[in-house]
């Protein structure tokens, strides 16, 4: 009887799960449906670990995967020394692009436009254009940019990018966590339903960490009318604001 049931529960489950997935929107090659307008809900461009509330900071739960960065004891020090330092050394204070993948968590929506062979990620942030092209293979290196160079697939229902070739000018927050050249990400686009994406991000850098490790978060659909995205002129702000300072001299 109990056998019974618990298969019973299993087919349940089984049905529920293919309902789910059959109730995705797809694209017209059948891919699930990424285009859109999304954002990341998350303290973590703060913080990517939990955190507690401090001046101009909210509290926030982390996004790292057993909230540990398995830092090398050399690297650990030097993220204390960025975090007490966070006001001029995050790269994000001197309008750099965010790199990946924080771009991800920054507090900007971002639209994805997705065909067979290129997706593109627009974020709202400083003009940001991140291009993700299908099924080739990373240019031989090494190579030093900001978004690295991304290259991805499909497992199944899940959209897996492979990044490589970043620059060590980029952190993954403004608490000083922090890579070397040689960062290594796989991401993971899942859509769970039409109006969320389950993203993951593996995190590899020899240099830095003593393993790989991971953060996750879900991503929210925009769903506001004649919803896009807007501009947020960073470095054009920077100007302005060092200007009414007085640190700019004269043309």
């Amino acid at each position: 009887m109990r056998i019974a049931l618990f298969v019973l529960m299993l087919l349940q489950a089984s049905s529920v799960s293919a309902q789910q997935r059959s109730a995705l929107p797809r694209t017209s090659d059948g891919k699930p449906d990424l285009n859109g307008v999304w954002q990341a809900l998350t303290t973590a461009n703060f913080d990517i670990q939990d955190h507690a509330a401090r001046l101009g900071v909210p509290a926030g739960q982390g996004i790292v995967e057993g909230n540990d960065i398995p830092y090398q004891p050399w690297a650990r020090a030097k993220k204390e020394e960025n975090f007490r330092n966070s006001a001029t050394l995050d790269h994000e204070a001197k309008c750099f692009l965010l790199g990946v993948p924080r771009t991800m968590y920054a507090p900007f929506p971002f639209q994805i436009v997705q065909s067979p062979a290129y997706i593109a990620v627009f974020s709202e942030y400083a003009h940001t254009t991140r291009s993700i092209f299908m099924n080739s293979e990373h240019p031989p290196g090494p190579i030093e940019w900001f978004m690295g160079d991304s290259r991805g697939h499909w497992e199944g229902d899940t959209l897996v990018v492979d990044v490589r070739h970043f620059t060590d000018q980029t952190w993954f927050d403004r608490a000083g966590n922090f890579h070397s050249a040689d960062l290594h990400v796989v991401e993971r686009y899942t859509l769970s339903t039409p109006d969320h994406i389950q993203y993951e991000a593996t995190i590899e850098d020899p240099n830095v960490f003593t393993r790989p490790w991971k953060v996750s978060f879900p991503l929210y659909r925009r769903k506001e009318q004649h919803v896009r995205i807007l501009e947020y002129e960073c470095y054009a702000y920077d100007q302005e604001e060092r200007a009414r300072r007085g640190e700019l001299g004269p043309r």
